[in-house]
């Protein structure tokens, strides 16, 4: 390491871990004894429904804070919803959530775009940076967060629409439980699951998540496999310490289904089941290992901390025939390919102090806490080549449009880029949640970072190096004319190195250009009618400005000139409506555009793939103790494919439904039915010529048993 000292940080970390051990549990005795309800833990596997809402705020502030006190737009996913839903795809869930729309990804990862912002790499675990591209599947997940608008005190760079933050399921000590469950769909993709969780002793616990996922669809050649475990420990080392350590190991393998081309303004139609591509050809599997480790201590009622160390280990190739688009007036298509190989190690050290004390008639929570990050990352890739039936080779295949293509023998290139990048970044903040009588709140915070990024492309010994420094801030005011209905106003910043959210290359070009900034500004009402029903309203504002774009005193130049803006309104309830009924309905209106010339597009342009109406609604309710019925409805509106604004993406209603029987107390049955009324429609796309047509009508059958 050259500005950080990898070795003493991690070593300052043991050094925490050390002292914050049983020989503090005296000192910190009364402390856990103390019901602090918003702390995050691990799910309980009691067999009982806990419900679609959820309180617990920490993650808006790495401190125990209730949801309606944190001044920002939060929306949950719970476990029991994504079981209601019978989904097991990060993806899959987040089409539910107004404000996010999901990008094809290339057929081969997560990608999201939240408030008009595309990202690959805004995804975290347990408050810790996941940032690799490859698809996250939910068998160990107990819900799902998405915090939205800029806010880098609590999760650094990047973040400017938002990110999306899993919490891992967790041993406790209750005894024994365990779940299994089986389901099967209509094209033959079935996963199989079991979570057993079991007391070690009095003072510790284990649990075990796995899965096998056997995937299929209505796309031609479209096969596929998962493969995850994930155990955790639990021990409690003394009346105040706790440590938790989990590991995870996932291999996905499948398919790169890259869509449908356009038609110069739309979506090709005619071809739902078609693979645009090879499917000898178009493949991605990746492996994933992330281990973690993370020690809580109580020192008194009053003082708590946490330190937490991650590592991450990513692997991964794809490889792909994509579609470039129709020629010939649509007779015929376009293809090429490439193939891509990308590999990634992240260390991650985290450690945070809260303190509540009072001043006078003030009270504060303080946070202050730092984080120190080493990622070190390879990018290769080379081209494919298609044989010409005259002895040579071509880069462009061009054949007529048809259900299924015959490809000619496919070569790759020598390798055309090997990239390679190191990363670290050091950050410290401080943030003071201060109570001001009866009714106000104020939640201030600033964050430090220093961001040393250096890559090469060792094929041509090509560098591109900088240091950033950045402070970013977080203002916060609510109101609370009672214990359950607050109003706020923020602002809150983020920052995004011109490399991008991957950081495999930043040119020599780039080296000169500050990071890109994100500045959120939102003001909202939260409500919690009962304590399992929640309801919430924003109003906000999104500006991204220090985008590249040709500089108007002389065009040939590039300057950071480029600017746009987000607005939208949002409203989200969700929760226990009566004893039977619990919904989860959200509603998002936005409205972007380019208000600044840059390298995205001209002045004027509407933001990709930015719907301006999003509403979506899941909703179950159980007629008896034994059956139930689930209804869920997407509509997205009308969407430009990219920033050209050439190719649009139609609206589209989606109808999906559920039914629910319990044969006993250890036995249940689930249908799960998606596109009801078999709608044709294409819900993403990555570019004008590579759109994804939506599944037609399907169901899927499920079984599960509980121990």
């Amino acid at each position: 390491m050259t500005s950080i000292s990898k070795g003493w940080l991690l070593a300052g970390a043991a050094f925490f871990v050390a002292q914050a051990s049983p020989a503090f549990a005296a000192a910190g005795a009364d402390a856990a004894e103390q019901d602090r309800q918003y702390l995050p833990d691990g799910i309980i596997v009691t067999g009982q429904r806990e419900g679609y809402a959820e309180d617990d705020g920490s993650s808006g502030t790495k401190t125990p804070t209730p949801v309606i006190d944190v001044p920002q737009t939060i929306t949950f996913i719970t476990e029991d919803q994504l079981e209601d839903q019978s989904i097991r795809q990060l993806g899959d869930a987040l089409r539910y959530v107004p404000g996010v729309s999901i990008e094809t990804g290339e057929g081969h990862r997560d990608e999201i775009f939240i408030r008009g912002q595309k990202s690959t790499a805004d995804f975290y675990l347990d408050g810790l940076r996941d940032d690799a591209q490859y698809y996250r599947s939910l068998y160990n997940v107990e819900r799902i967060e998405v915090l939205k608008g800029a806010n880098a005190l609590i999760f650094g760079r990047g973040g400017g629409g938002g990110v999306v933050n899993r919490v891992s399921k967790a041993a406790r000590i209750n005894g024994f439980e365990a779940q299994f469950d089986a389901s099967a769909d209509t094209f033959g993709a079935f996963a199989l699951a079991g979570d057993v969780n079991s007391t070690l002793s009095e003072a510790s616990a284990m649990r075990i998540n796995a899965t096998y996922e056997e995937f299929d669809s209505n796309r031609d050649f479209y096969t596929g496999h998962f493969i995850g475990v994930s155990p955790t420990v639990t021990v409690e080392l003394g009346a105040a310490t706790k440590l938790t350590a989990s590991y995870s190991y996932e291999e996905d393998e499948r398919i790169v289904d890259r869509g449908n081309p356009s038609d110069g303004s739309g979506p090709q139609r005619g071809y739902r089941d078609t693979l645009f591509g090879d499917g000898d050809f178009n493949h991605t599997h990746s492996q994933v290992h992330i281990a973690r480790a993370r020690l809580d201590h109580e020192f008194s009622s009053n003082l708590s901390a946490n330190a937490t160390l991650q590592f991450a280990d990513y692997d991964k190739a794809y490889q792909n025939v994509v579609p470039s688009g129709l020629r010939n007036g649509g007779a015929d298509v376009e293809f090429s390919g490439y193939r891509d190989t990308q590999a990634r190690q992240n260390w991650i050290a985290q450690a945070n102090l809260v303190w509540e004390v009072s001043t006078g008639a003030l009270d504060h929570m303080i946070l202050a806490g730092f984080e120190a990050s080493w990622q070190d990352s390879n990018n290769g890739r080379a081209n494919a080549l298609f044989d010409d039936g005259a002895g040579g080779t071509t880069s462009r295949f061009t054949t007529p449009l048809a259900d299924i293509f015959t490809f000619p023998a496919i070569t790759l290139t020598a390798p055309l880029r090997d990239r390679h990048s190191e990363l670290e970044v050091l950050s410290g903040y401080v943030q003071d949640q201060i109570d001001i009588g009866d009714h106000f709140q104020l939640i201030a915070g600033l964050r430090w970072d220093r961001f040393d990024l250096r890559t090469i492309e060792l094929l041509t010994s090509v560098r591109g190096d900088r240091v950033d420094e950045k402070v970013t801030p977080r203002v916060g005011l609510i109101y609370k004319p009672s214990g359950q209905l607050s109003l706020y106003a923020s602002y809150a910043t983020s920052f995004l190195p011109q490399a991008g959210d991957q950081f495999f290359l930043l040119s020599p070009g780039d080296t000169a250009f500050a990071p890109e900034k994100f500045t959120n500004y939102e003001i909202g009402a939260k409500w919690a009618p009962s304590d399992k029903l929640f309801v919430t309203a924003a109003l906000f504002q999104l500006e991204r400005t220090n985008t590249k774009g040709p500089d108007p005193q002389d065009p040939t130049l590039v300057a950071l000139v480029g600017e746009s803006r987000t607005r939208g309104l949002e409203f989200n309830l969700v929760g226990e409506i009566t004893p039977a009924w619990q919904a989860n309905i959200g509603y998002t209106y936005l409205d972007g555009e380019i208000t600044s010339t840059s390298s995205f597009g001209a002045e004027g342009l509407r933001l990709q793939q930015l719907p301006k109406h999003q509403f979506s609604a899941w909703t179950r309710y159980d007629f008896s103790e034994q059956f139930g019925l689930g209804l869920g409805v997407i509509y997205q509106d009308e969407q430009f494919a990219s920033f050209s604004n050439a190719v649009t993406l139609p609206d589209y209603v989606r109808v999906d439904a559920a039914a629910y029987y319990t044969v006993s107390e250890r036995l249940s049955l689930q249908l799960n039915v998606e596109n009801l009324f078999d709608a044709s429609y294409f819900p993403s796309a990555h570019g004008d010529n590579n759109i994804q047509p939506g599944k037609p009508l399907s169901g899927r059958l499920g079984v599960r048993v509980k121990l």
